[in-house]
């Protein structure tokens, strides 16, 4: 009696095995856990330590904490934002990358009515660009409710429209958020506010990795010149990245204007910096949401804040061109 042979299992065979057996281990995770491990890949691309661990459970525990919502909430715990939302608004999904040179987004902002947004609208400003949840600016507008303003300008429409909500929640007069692409609106939101410009911050800003997608950074020579242009006497950019090749370049865009801009370790001995030139630590007194994640995974900021300076030399080469 002639015996049954197998037949022989190709390899494209088993590559459909394995991903049909990976696929059902992933549908059987909860939806949320599957969503918030997909939220947590660093996007500096540098894998924590943690992970190389050989302990299974090691891992799983690091990965629990690195998507609890505790990290943020613990920093900005006095706002008391983690059980309110808007019934209008809803559920706010976070987009994390925006084509901002898409058609869609080059609609000017429209200039608010500063006398409704602001209960004075006569003091000094700050203007947070791509301001995203808006906690970094509540926390800053909260400690200083009589002598600052702070205007946040973020390109995904429902996080202002929250970060509006939550203000008002809270009572404070002193913070707004616009909808805007700064790209396109930023001269014309800040040129029309009646006080003095006086600081600036682009903090974490999207990348834009690939070299093709260079165009799409906040960081432009257009804008820089905008900033640098409105800012008052005496007012400060202040800029960081977790990413050294973007902190780079938004340095060298900052870095070309030194006719009028001075890093500020030149001119306060207590703002130290590094041999390279980055600061050493926040001068903000709190950690943005980006910040404090990247910081958790282990990843270094690279910070730099100048200062607005009256005729400190002769125009500079990129002025010039």
């Amino acid at each position: 009696m002639a015996m049954a042979v197998a037949s022989p299992v190709t390899a494209t065979a088993c590559r459909k095995i394995l991903l049909t057996h990976f696929a059902f281990r992933k549908l059987r995770q909860p939806p949320t856990t599957r969503r918030l491990v997909s939220s947590v890949q660093p996007r500096h691309h540098c894998y924590r330590a943690a992970a190389t661990a050989s302990s299974a459970g090691a891992v799983e525990q690091e990965v629990q904490l690195i998507r609890s919502p505790e990290l943020v909430a613990q920093e900005y715990a006095d706002l008391s934002l983690a059980d309110k939302f808007s019934e209008e608004l809803g559920h706010v999904r976070i987009r994390q990358h925006v084509n901002p040179l898409r058609s869609t987004f080059m609609v000017p902002a429209e200039v608010p009515d500063w006398n409704e947004v602001y209960k004075d609208p006569t003091l000094p400003l700050m203007v947070d660009i791509g301001c995203g949840s808006g906690r970094f600016l509540m926390w800053l507008a909260k400690r200083n409710p009589s002598s600052k303003n702070y205007l946040g300008l973020e390109i995904r429409r429902k996080l202002a429209e929250r970060a509006n909500y939550w203000a008002n929640d809270l009572a404070l007069n002193n913070v707004h958020f616009v909808f805007a692409n700064v790209t396109v609106s930023f001269k014309q939101l800040v040129s029309a506010y009646p006080g003095p410009l006086m600081l600036v911050s682009i903090l974490c800003p999207d990348p834009h990795f690939k070299k093709k997608y260079h165009k799409r950074r906040v960081v432009q020579k257009p804008l820089v010149e905008s900033i640098v242009d409105i800012l008052a006497p005496g007012g400060q950019v202040f800029i960081q990245s977790d990413v050294l090749e973007l902190a780079i370049d938004m340095r060298d865009q900052f870095d070309a204007k030194s006719n009028k801009l001075i890093h500020v370790d030149k001119i306060d001995p207590n703002l130290s910096c590094d041999s390279e030139g980055w600061l050493i630590s926040n001068p903000m007194g709190i950690r943005t949401e980006r910040e404090i994640h990247a910081e958790f995974e282990g990843a270094r900021i690279y910070r730099r804040m100048y200062k607005k300076c009256v005729q400190l030399s002769m125009p500079s080469a990129a002025d010039q061109e």
